[in-house]
């Protein structure tokens, strides 16, 4: 179920902050965490100028400054803390500047108690399902000087038209889903995202079909399962839908979870290549099934490597990326072993890998055996050469080829652009930069562990 904006108080607060604001304001906000993260700071952004504010990317300039945080590692919440600590100084020096902190850390009763407690000039909170409250909020700190704290609702309702500012120029996200019912023992995304709702598919597709007739090239469709989306029609459909929008654009989503991948999604992609693009992000989290067993994961190994399979033999030219956990608690050498066979045998094209932080409120956080961080340091060197050396493999197989790639930016190196191929591979090669955010075909020349170089055909 879902609700409009426009229909909502926060329509009429948007209004109300515009009289309070006739000259305007700036906004600056900061986005720590995942693609879905983005997406919400995109909105955020997008009601701040409808309340009359203009971005700006010096927060000493900024009359409202919005943090979007991420829970997943606790590295995060302590980054986003350690900046909220450079913006008390910018509130010392002119009092009237709003600062509202958002997104999945304050999702938590610890992370708002925290803020409230510690941060005294935070002027409100909002979790991550409540983005549409933000214009009364800022009303409420500019009118009265009052402080908000959200409080987080398990099962929110999906909002739908609230105003965006897309940051992306020529590839966007579009949000299909939001939350989590799968609970694996080490996460806490059910906690701060909520259970799993899902948009209505004609919203999506009348989204998606705006952006195509606007000139957006890339279209990343974004959910915390993205292949577990269920509304009036499933996701294989869903994919179809989108991709038989006119229009010269190329369709990725994620994050997959390996139990939702359906022999139907899998040929929904091999009739529509390369419009949907041959890239899947297939999470393995842990080779070893005992360790599976203990995230709450769901499938085995040996489901996890036929997944692969069925990928690589229906969509040949695909690239497979995953999710590594080093480290789980009670993890031993042959549990490890177990993820490096995994490895070796699908030959990821990309592999992120972390080494496991306990969050408050999961399961894995009160298991006993937490594995010492030296060990989880020596297995992750050894995971991280042999993700090189397939990666350098995989990538060597594109030298010669001539590839499309969707030209992003100008590189670090002078008179050079980077863009990715349709499989997801960053290359860089020398052009002019009137053709960033179109497609170029370009010839690989060598290739590196992460990244190709080549020439414009």
């Amino acid at each position: 179920m879902s609700i409009d904006f426009n229909k909502t108080e926060g329509r009429g607060y948007i209004d109300r902050v515009r009289e309070l604001l006739p000259e305007g304001g700036k906004v600056y906000i900061m986005t720590f965490g995942c693609q879905q993260n983005e997406a919400d700071s995109e909105r955020a952004l997008g009601i701040a100028t409808a309340m009359g504010y203009i971005p700006t990317d010096r927060s000493d300039e900024a009359d409202l400054i919005l943090v979007n945080t991420c829970a997943i590692r606790a590295h995060a919440e302590e980054k986003a803390l350690s900046m909220l600590g450079l913006f008390k100084a910018i509130k010392r020096k002119r009092p009237e500047v709003v600062i509202g902190i958002l997104g999945c850390m304050v999702s938590k009763k610890d992370g708002i108690d925290r803020i409230k407690e510690d941060f005294h000039y935070v002027s409100f909170t909002l979790d991550a399902s409540s983005l549409h409250l933000l214009p009364e909020r800022v009303y409420m700190a500019l009118s009265e000087g009052e402080r908000g704290f959200s409080k987080p609702i398990p099962r929110p309702e999906i909002v739908e038209g609230m105003p965006i500012c897309r940051l992306g120029g020529h590839k966007a996200w579009v949000s299909i889903m939001y939350g989590c019912d799968n609970f694996c023992s080490y996460c806490i995304v059910p906690y701060v995202r909520g259970r799993e709702r899902s948009r209505d598919s004609r919203e999506i597709v009348a989204e998606c079909r705006s952006l195509v007739e606007s000139g957006v090239r890339e279209i990343t469709l974004l959910g915390q399962n993205v292949n577990s989306y269920a509304s009036d029609i499933k996701f294989p459909d869903l994919l179809r839908l989108v991709a038989s929008i006119p229009g010269d654009f190329i369709i990725r989503f994620m994050t997959s979870h390996p139990k939702d991948v359906s022999d139907e999604l899998i040929e929904v992609m091999a009739e529509f290549s390369p419009k949907i693009a041959p890239y899947f992000h297939l999470p393995l989290q842990s080779g070893s099934d005992r360790i599976l067993s203990l995230m709450n994961r769901t499938y085995t190994k040996e489901h996890f490597v036929s997944v692969a399979e069925k990928l690589k033999s229906r969509v040949p030219s695909i690239a497979l990326s995953t999710d590594v956990i080093i480290g789980f608690p009670t993890e031993t050498e042959d549990d490890f072993l177990d993820t490096m066979d995994v490895l070796s045998r699908v030959e990821f094209d990309f592999v992120y890998s972390f080494i496991y932080s306990p969050r408050v409120g999961t399961v894995a956080a009160k298991m006993e055996e937490q594995v010492p961080r030296e060990l989880s340091d020596d297995r992750m060197a050894r995971l991280l050469a042999l993700g090189d050396k397939v990666s350098l493999k995989k990538n060597q197989e594109y030298v010669g080829r001539v590839v499309r790639v969707l030209v992003d930016s100008e590189s670090k190196k002078d008179g050079y652009l980077s863009g990715r191929t349709d499989s997801g591979k960053l290359v860089h090669f020398p052009a002019d930069t009137n053709i960033i955010g179109s497609f170029a075909k370009v010839r690989i020349e060598r290739a590196n562990p992460f990244n190709l170089i080549g020439e414009l055909v």
